[in-house]
């Protein structure tokens, strides 16, 4: 299994790029999960089903499951913020790449998404674990890098990019979970 990570800050095109990303690898065959990081209080559950019901009841875990559909929605007594390598962990096994988006200090190699109209600083000065920038307009890049730009626009050449650079990105599962 391959990871690669999506950092940036909010507005720069992240879920756009993952969204447009895993049509262009299903396209090459490849099996694709992705692990986002979301805000606090976020739900995928809703009042009235079942489910919900057991949540407010009180359970730890519900997990739902159909022919063709699981999910997992698991309560913290205390808040807890998962490392993404334990989410990771949670993944089907037999997945080929794993999109990460958010978890911008994790130690994942990662594609920064960065945009000049945001007016936000870029990262991969500072951070080791950047592997390449996707970006709209690479002549506004504000620090000069010896990382591949990747043009944000084009998807295709992103998936291309990461299929090519694949071994960079094979997980190895006992480097980060003891």
């Amino acid at each position: 299994m391959k990871v690669v990570g999506f950092a940036g800050y909010s507005g720069s095109g992240k879920t756009m790029l993952v969204e447009r990303l895993i049509p262009a690898l299903r396209l090459r065959g490849l099996r694709v999960s992705v692990v986002k990081h979301a805000h606090h209080r976020f739900d995928i559950d809703h009042p009235g089903k079942d489910s919900h019901r057991h949540r407010e009841a009180g359970a730890f875990e519900v997990v739902i499951a159909s022919s063709r559909r699981l999910a997992l929605m698991r309560e913290f007594e205390q808040a807890h913020e998962p490392k993404v390598h334990e989410l990771i962990a949670e993944l089907y096994e037999g997945v080929d790449w794993v999109l990460v988006e958010g978890f911008k200090s994790s130690d994942l190699l990662k594609v920064e998404v960065w945009r000049a109209a945001n007016g936000k600083p870029v990262r991969y000065p500072d951070d080791d674990f950047i592997a390449a920038v996707a970006t709209d307009d690479a002549g506004q890049l504000p620090v000069p890098t010896g990382l591949d730009v990747l043009d944000l626009n084009a998807p295709d050449a992103v998936a291309e990019w990461l299929v090519t650079h694949g071994e960079r990105f094979e997980y190895k599962p006992e480097m980060y979970i003891a």
